[in-house]
């Protein structure tokens, strides 16, 4: 039915957490305790956004944070970004990054957003970095638990205008499983290895 492609954007709360959790568990293999939820959402609860399907069910969401280390410029920061596959490819993780993203800029006067990405990732890093307008601050050798390296990514705010606002249809290339490699990732590639 028509009604089961309705998905609402809106604030995480804290009847959300433990579908947040869950939805975590069964899309990425980084999973948090659920204190970890607990303190974002009472320290930052703007940021915090899920999609919510017709049936009240959590589909998706953001986590994210503001870095509180005062000798960098002030900055937040997107802990962890998931959408369940049944529901990919619809521009739910643009919406909720985009959410995130203003909450950020008009909250807390943010001057860029970062996150963190793993190398192998083609599709998180073509929503990154072509959808959502970041671009590789550095690679972090060893980063993730498993050994795997992440891109620093970061989307800057002021002076660029925020982040893309591209077509809807570019915004539903999110989230492609085995996409091939995108010129920019071509190009960090060969960067990276010299």
């Amino acid at each position: 039915p028509a009604t089961s492609i309705m998905v609402s954007i809106r604030q995480a709360t804290v009847h959300d957490l433990l579908q947040m959790q869950t939805t975590n568990l069964w899309c990425l293999p980084e999973n948090y305790q659920m204190k970890y939820y607990f303190y974002h959402l009472l320290s930052w609860p703007q940021l915090l956004w899920v999609a919510e399907d017709f049936d009240g069910k959590i589909v998706g969401y953001v986590l994210a944070k503001m870095e509180e280390d005062e000798s960098q410029p002030k900055h937040g920061h997107i802990t962890s970004l998931s959408v369940l596959r049944t529901h990919r490819k619809r521009g739910i993780a643009t919406a909720l990054m985009r959410r995130s993203q203003q909450e950020m800029q008009d909250v807390f006067d943010a001057e860029y957003v970062s996150l963190h990405v793993r190398k192998s990732n083609r599709a998180a890093f073509h929503l990154y970095s072509v959808t959502l307008n970041y671009t590789v601050n550095d690679v972090e050798k060893g980063y993730y638990a498993d050994g795997e390296d992440a891109y620093d990514m970061r989307c800057y705010f002021k002076g660029n205008g925020g982040a893309s606002h591209k077509e809807e249809e570019e915004a539903s290339s999110e989230e492609q499983a085995e996409e091939p490699p995108t010129e920019a990732m071509k190009k960090l590639e060969i960067a990276t290895a010299s």
